[in-house]
């Protein structure tokens, strides 16, 4: 497995775990991991997006 896809596979985990954390932290009012949810969500979405542009450039 090239490395793009592997940078698409591991965004799209974090993005899943931050949604989880995102959702636990509403339903038990912890801000804290609500906050923690969305930070990861967003490094998610970068690392898809980076593994995209690696396949695209062919790297």
């Amino acid at each position: 497995m090239n490395e793009s896809v592997k940078d698409e596979l591991k965004g799209k985990m974090h993005e899943l775990k931050g949604t989880v954390k995102e959702k636990v932290g509403q339903l038990t009012n912890k801000p804290e991991l609500e906050s923690e949810g969305q930070e990861e969500k967003v490094a998610g979405k970068i690392q898809k997006k980076v593994g995209q542009v690696e396949k695209v450039l062919g790297s």
